[in-house]
C-alpha cells in the first residue's frame, strides 16, 4: 500500500525545532522527501562539543528512518536565500510539490513601546518570509504547468496565528504580520488554482522554543480532563497531521482555507460577512447623516467588541 505523499517532495521552513520539525517529520512519515530548512549553523551542546545545526540533525532522523531529506540553512527572508531552497530541493529531488511555510520569530512588547527594529524584524521574517517562498515555489509550478500545458501537483500551507483572529494587545508586530499571511494566501489561492495549486494557512497553537514564554502559564497536561491525556495539549504533534493532510492528493478540493488547529481539534474558520450596509439618500454621506445611521447601529453592540474574533480563543476539544 502506497503512502498518500509518495513521490513528492516537500520544503518545511523553520523545521529545526517545534512545529516545523513536527511538520517535516509528519511528511516524511506520509511518504515526501523533505527539505528541511532553519535558519543557522552548527553550534555547541551544553558540554561544549561541536552540535549540527537544528535542520541537519532533523534530516539526519529522516533519513535514519528510511526516508529522503536534505538540510539547508538559509534565511527565508531573504529573496536570494529563499531562491536558493527552492533550487535545491528542485535539485535534490528532481521536483518540488509542497510549501510548508512556518519559519518565524517573536518580539513581543505593546504599540507604544515597540521599536522599530522590532516590528521590522518580525514583519521581515514572517510576511517577507512566506512571500519570498511562495514567490520562488508559485513560478516554479507556473513554468511546470506551462511546459506540459495542463495543471501540476502544487500544495502551500501558510502559518498564521490566532493574534490575528482574535488580537494580541502585546503582539501587534506579530498580529500584523500574520494578518498579512492571510491576505497572501487567500491571494495566492486565486492566482495559482489554474496551475492546480492550492494555498490554505493555518492556526496553530503549540508549544515551541518560540512560544515558550507564551505559554509559560500552561504546563504540559493542563487539560488531563479532556480526551487524549497522554499528550500535552500543546505539542506540536497535534498539528501536523492537519498539515500532511492539507497537502495530500485528498485535500485537492480545499483552497484559500483557514483552518484553526490544537489540541485534538480542528475548527473551520468562515471569511468575514458583511454584517449592515446603509446607503446615503443624498449623493454623498453627510457628518450629520452618518451620525444617524451609524451611531444607533454600534450603540446596541456589546461594549469592547471588535472586529476580533477573541472567542476563538476559547475552542477545545469535546
Amino acid at each position: 500500500m502506497s503512502l498518500p505523499l509518495e513521490g513528492l517532495a516537500a520544503i518545511v521552513t523553520g523545521a529545526g525545532r517545534g512545529l516545523g520539525r513536527a511538520e517535516a517529520l509528519e511528511l516524511a512519515g506520509l511518504g515526501a522527501s523533505v527539505v528541511v530548512n532553519d535558519y543557522g549553523r552548527p553550534g555547541r551542546d551544553g558540554s561544549g562539543a561541536a552540535s549540527a545545526a537544528p535542520a541537519e540533525e532533523v534530516a539526519a532522523g529522516i533519513r535514519a528512518a528510511g526516508g529522503r531529506a536534505l538540510a539547508h540553512t538559509g534565511d527565508v527572508a531573504d529573496h536570494e536565500q529563499a531562491r536558493d531552497l527552492v533550487e535545491s530541493a528542485v535539485a535534490e529531488f528532481g521536483r518540488l510539490d509542497i510549501l510548508v511555510n512556518n519559519a518565524g520569530i517573536l518580539r513581543d512588547r505593546m504599540v507604544f513601546s515597540m521599536s522599530e527594529e522590532e516590528w521590522d524584524s518580525v514583519v521581515r521574517v514572517h510576511l517577507k518570509g512566506h512571500f519570498n517562498m511562495t514567490h520562488f515555489a508559485s513560478a516554479h509550478w507556473r513554468a511546470r504547468s506551462k511546459a506540459a500545458d495542463g495543471p501540476v501537483y502544487g500544495r502551500i500551507v501558510n502559518t498564521s496565528s490566532e493574534a490575528f483572529l482574535a488580537g494580541s494587545a502585546g503582539q501587534p508586530n506579530y498580529a500584523a504580520a500574520k494578518g498579512g499571511i492571510v491576505g497572501l494566501t487567500t491571494s495566492t489561492a486565486l492566482a495559482l488554482a489554474r496551475y492546480g495549486v492550492t494555498a490554505n494557512v493555518i492556526c496553530p497553537r503549540a508549544r515551541t522554543r518560540m512560544t515558550e514564554d507564551v505559554f509559560a502559564g500552561f504546563p504540559p497536561g493542563q487539560a488531563a480532563a479532556e480526551p487524549g491525556e497522554g499528550l500535552d495539549p500543546l505539542a506540536p504533534e497535534h498539528v501536523a497531521p492537519l498539515v500532511g493532510y492539507l497537502v495530500s492528493p485528498a485535500a485537492a478540493h480545499i483552497n484559500g482555507q483557514l483552518l484553526v488547529v490544537h489540541g485534538g481539534m480542528v475548527a473551520v474558520v468562515e471569511r468575514p460577512r458583511v454584517a449592515a450596509k446603509f446607503d446615503t439618500e443624498q449623493d454623498v454621506f453627510t457628518y450629520d447623516e452618518l451620525d444617524a445611521l451609524l451611531s444607533p447601529h454600534y450603540a446596541g453592540r456589546p461594549r469592547g467588541e471588535t472586529f476580533a474574533a477573541a472567542e476563538v480563543l476559547g475552542l477545545k476539544r469535546g
